[in-house]
């Protein structure tokens, strides 16, 4: 069946966030306060590059600009400058004269998301829809952001370029980081496709006992919580530990419950989450935004939290999988 053309198309998005990319590294270009004003701006241009261009140029250029990026971060290149702010007073001044005005942005984007997705999810105009099909709720998010960036500047009475510093601010605050979810989701693909799976299966049954029921839950629960430290990302983890351990062994030979065995292996993955510097736009990016002085403070705060929590994880998987 032929998909039906929408008049919103994710491209149009990739390419509105590689303009923002684009305008973000032509500030850090400009910024002769930052010592790393070039490296800066050539990490930020070349992320603008790929969103906005990334259909339409060689496979390998995107590649070479990936792995430039990732040397340019590697060695330190990727640096914040000046803040361009007006005083600490005029802001205080402006925040006391909006009041609970400020919060009706960040609240307009999940109401007006929740319009596109559910109440306007099959919308059409002729023989186009208004949202691509299978991803109305991304596209409503992207419209959403743009609505709630309009309110923005007519509430605060902004130009619409101190939205593009304010973006600066927050992607230097935020750093390299703010690549690592997309990097993290390919290499999750990449993972399942060379046998990671496999690889892993053949390691657990040659070295654990997995005839017992409590060792194989304990390897698939910790498996999905290292594995995840090392991906950052549980949905990442989850192919690769679930058809090493998880299907063959829990499902397969212990007849284990499907939807329990996914389901908590899951949840153990997100204790990895906790513990992990590699999951930044949890633990890292937050540190950064407080400017705490220790960059791993909130993985330390949260250690205490997922270690019990996994192992509640084990018990509530043997316990439940295989009634």
């Amino acid at each position: 069946m032929e998909q039906i053309q929408s008049l919103i198309q994710m491209e149009y998005l990739y390419g509105l966030a590689g303009i923002i990319l684009l305008i973000v590294g032509g500030l850090t270009f400009a910024d002769t306060t930052n010592p790393k004003r070039w490296t800066s701006g050539f990490f930020w241009v070349a992320y603008g590059v790929i969103m906005l261009l990334g259909n339409f140029i060689p496979p390998l250029v995107v590649g070479i600009l990936v792995v430039l990026m990732a040397l340019v971060a590697g060695f330190g290149g990727v640096a914040a400058g000046r803040e361009m702010l007006p005083p600490r007073e005029v802001r205080l001044a402006r925040a006391a004269t909006l009041k609970n005005k400020l919060f009706v942005p960040a609240l307009a984007i999940p109401f007006f998301t929740i319009i596109c997705a559910v109440v306007l999810k099959n919308a059409q105009f002729g023989d186009l829809r208004l949202f691509p099909e299978k991803n109305e709720t991304l596209a409503g998010l992207g419209v959403a952001s743009i609505l709630a960036l309009v309110l923005a500047c007519v509430i605060t009475k902004n130009p619409p370029m101190q939205s593009m510093k304010e973006s600066r601010r927050l992607f230097e605050a935020m750093g390299w980081a703010v690549v690592l979810p997309q990097l993290l989701a390919v290499l999750g693909i990449i993972f399942t496709d060379a046998g990671v799976g496999k690889a892993i299966a053949e390691l657990t049954t040659n070295y654990l006992a997995v005839d017992h029921r409590l060792i194989a839950v304990a390897a698939y629960c910790v498996g999905m919580a290292v594995f995840t430290m090392i991906m950052g990302n549980a949905f990442a983890a989850f192919p690769v530990i679930t058809a090493g351990i998880g299907l063959p062994i829990l499902i397969m030979q212990h007849h284990a419950n499907p939807a329990v065995v996914c389901a908590i292996g899951m949840f153990s993955g997100y204790c990895g989450t906790l513990m992990t510097p590699m999951a930044a736009n949890f633990n890292i990016i937050p540190a950064a935004l407080l400017e705490l002085e220790d960059k791993n403070a909130v993985i330390k705060a949260q250690v205490w939290t997922a270690l019990p929590l996994l192992a509640a994880n084990v018990v509530l998987m043997y316990v439940l999988a295989f009634r």
